[in-house]
């Protein structure tokens, strides 16, 4: 047998909510670890008085009592784990695990007894149910009832608020049975009763969370902060951390204590405690207790007058009375030296801190992430500014907290600090610079193979498809000369309301070239017909003429051809698709493909529908030979394992001179300029026919003669002249 047992998954029920946890017994110790608040429960061998096993709703429970009457229950088990742990507790904790059964009749009358800090209801001797008194927060009496009142958790999904217990009462007896059982509630519960001077007081503390100045008064179980509007008390058992923290600005110390539960008022809750202190402040108190008083209790960690600088003084006294170790930010320093990231969550700005064992944000809200329970982090491009990213964090729980604004000069700091803390970097959106040689090649562990933007290929594709339209409308117009007077007639005409003013404009600008002026104006009605003409080929269709396109027709199947052999994973869900159903009633066919494929991944021995795939691979290729040897005998053609698409002959190009777009160099009727060229641009023109019918003549003796069936676009109705004389007349 080994020296230890562990048990991954169990919970704890904490105030109604039931926190997943990992549970670990060894020879001389039981430690549970709370998943949820990473709060590390430490019990040794000699302060377990006995352990018990209960059948409960949620499978078996395991219950531990302390000496110091104290109770921990943790569910989860299963009726096989009882052996192995009555065993394992009889050979190393020197006592029996007991079985204890439990009352289903449902009565609600009974016995009630006190049993450590729990409250058992007893039907007929067997137990009904218990209250941990640790969850009681008031109690009130009445002549023959008791009233408890339970502690809210906001993360219970369904919360008890009280329970009334009636008493009989007995004229005969002495003591009155409903005083007697409203002291036993109070002795046990987790009420705060003012009880005592406080030890410790530190007179108008700076609170950023609750907001406002409090009087901040140390009892021994318990935290009083006095307000001039609301009042807070605060069981020191209810303390997780205590944090120091220090200001960006080098002036200032955030001092952050963790509740669980949190402080609330009406329906704010508040889960931390955020004091702010000067660095130059200095403040002199005295404790209350007596000198053995303080040695005995406090082994000397506290003196009857301190002093020193407030946040020192505050802090010391906290780590003292509360019993917990206070931690500072570790071995992160980022830009000009200091430890804390100024960047923003949600709304609100804030610093981020790097700590050793985790992440926390001041102030609003407060946010603490612990490096166990982090998924994974990414780098990602901020929204607004190039100067600054964004910095994402991933629980495994599956919540997200995004972290904006961060300066860019902080990025190879907290890219490092990570990467030391071996925490999985994933890279979303990218588009951020390498840090360095050290990081070209494995600056993010992404998901993917290659980084990909998206915003960055859409812009290049944006600018591509602008470069093109301006080398189109270049080309269309090439021919053209550059004329100001032309330009600016054209913005006249579009953005003028009175056209009439417009073309007295041109007339008048054009009154001593002569002529010119009536040519000017037909160059403006022809640019205007063609910008419309070219408007209407985008939107208008292509229309083809001829036989329409028959459908390529499937290829037969050979009903002698063998099928393939089915893989293990479809065998083995031939098998269990009944089962699925019937312990899915009413699932749908998706459903069951999706609950097929994750239970075939908790199957652990695959061997058996392997081995019958396996088989039933070779009597397909067995099959197949066969299938090969009488095809060759029919004299068909040779089958593959994989037919593959038959690739017909490349079709011979299309030649039509009127369809537009067929080539760069190819321009259409309407597309030539027009006749006020000047007779200096027509050897050009001429030039420029000649290549396009010398390049026209040879793709016509390079491709073969166009099939019959073949579509050919049609052409626009000639004007009874050669394609060469109407172009001689445009010009």
């Amino acid at each position: 047998m080994s020296d230890h047992l562990e048990y991954p998954d169990l919970v704890q029920e904490v105030r109604g909510a039931l926190h997943p946890g990992k549970l670990k017994l060894q020879s001389s110790s039981v430690v549970f670890r709370n998943i949820k608040t990473g709060k590390v429960d430490h019990y040794q061998s000699t302060e377990i008085d006995k352990f018990q096993w209960l059948k409960r709703a949620r499978g078996c429970c395991l219950k531990l009592t302390l000496e110091n009457d104290t109770i921990q229950r943790y569910d989860g088990f299963k009726d096989m784990d009882f052996e192995k742990l009555s065993s394992f507790v009889t050979k190393n904790y020197h006592t029996s695990l007991e079985k204890v059964d439990l009352s289903v009749k449902g009565w609600n009358w009974g016995a009630v007894k006190f049993k450590g800090n729990s409250l058992n209801f007893e039907v007929d001797n067997l137990l009904a149910f218990e209250v941990p008194l640790s969850n009681v927060s008031h109690t009130t009496s009445l002549k023959n009832e008791v009233t408890v009142e339970f502690h809210q958790n906001d993360d219970a999904a369904v919360s008890l608020m009280e329970l009334r217990f009636h008493i009989p009462g007995d004229t005969n007896e002495e003591e009155n049975p409903v005083q007697e059982f409203y002291n036993n509630v109070v002795a046990k519960a987790d009420i705060i009763q003012l009880t005592g001077d406080a030890i410790v007081t530190f007179s108008e503390v700076h609170c950023l969370t609750p907001r406002g100045r409090y009087d901040v008064k140390m009892f021994t179980s318990y935290i009083q902060l006095h307000g001039k509007t609301f009042d807070y008390k605060i069981p020191i058992s209810s303390v997780l951390r205590l944090f120091l923290l220090p200001h960006k600005d080098g002036r200032q110390m955030f001092f952050v204590v963790s509740l669980d539960p949190p402080i609330k008022q009406g329906q704010t809750r508040y889960p931390f405690l955020i004091l702010l202190f000067n660095k130059e402040d200095e403040i002199t108190v005295d404790v209350t207790l007596s000198e053995e008083e303080l040695e005995k209790k406090y082994e000397g960690k506290l003196s009857e007058s301190m002093s020193g600088h407030e946040y020192e003084v505050i802090s010391r006294v906290f780590k003292a009375i509360i019993n917990r170790k206070i931690t500072v930010p570790g071995t992160y320093v980022g830009r000009g030296g200091s430890q804390a990231i100024s960047c923003s969550y949600k709304a609100a700005t804030g610093f981020l801190y790097p700590l050793e064992r985790g992440f926390i944000f001041v102030h609003k809200p407060p946010i603490h992430i612990r490096f166990d329970e982090v998924l994974a982090v990414n780098f990602a491009r901020s929204a607004g500014s190039t100067r600054s990213f964004d910095f994402d964090v991933e629980t495994k729980s599956g919540t997200l907290y995004t972290f904006v604004g961060i300066e860019k000069e902080e990025y190879g700091k907290l890219y490092d600090f990570v990467a030391q803390k071996k925490l999985r970097v994933k890279n979303i959106g990218g588009g951020l610079p390498k840090k360095g040689k050290d990081h070209d090649d494995d600056m993010f562990e992404s998901d993917e193979e290659d980084t990909h933007d998206a915003y960055l290929v859409r812009m290049k594709a944006e600018g591509k498809e602008r470069e093109e339209e301006e080398d189109d409308e270049s080309d269309d117009s090439s021919d053209e000369s550059f004329n100001p007077g032309e330009s600016g007639s054209e913005v006249a005409e579009e953005y003028d309301s009175n056209p009439t003013t417009t073309a007295d404009s041109d007339s008048d600008f054009d009154a001593g070239s002569g002529s010119e002026s009536g040519s000017g104006k037909e160059r403006k009605s022809k640019k205007k017909e063609k910008k419309e003409k070219k408007q209407r080929s985008k939107s208008a269709k292509t229309v083809r003429e001829g036989k329409p396109r028959e459908r390529r027709k499937k290829k037969d199947v050979d009903p002698d051809r063998p099928k393939r052999p089915q893989s293990a994973y479809f065998l083995w869900l031939n098998d269990n698709r009944e089962n699925i159903k019937e312990a899915n009633p009413g699932i749908s066919i998706t459903e069951i493909s999706k609950k097929a494929g994750e239970m075939w991944k908790l199957v652990t021995d695959k061997t058996d529908w392997e081995k019958k795939a396996e088989e039933g691979k070779k009597e397909y290729q067995i099959a197949m030979e066969k299938y090969k040897e009488k095809v060759k005998e029919r004299g068909d053609e040779q089958p593959s394992a994989s037919p593959k698409k038959h690739r017909s002959p490349k079709s011979p190009k299309k030649v039509t001179d009127s369809r537009a777009g067929a080539g760069g160099d190819y321009k259409s009727k309407e597309f030539i300029s027009s006749s006020d060229s000047s007779d200096e641009d027509k050897p050009l023109k001429k030039k420029a026919k000649k290549e396009r019918k010398e390049k026209k003549a040879r793709e016509d003796s390079e491709d073969d003669k166009l099939p019959e069936d073949e579509e050919i676009l049609s052409t626009p109705p000639s004007s009874g002249k050669s394609d060469s004389e109407s172009e001689d007349s445009d010009e």
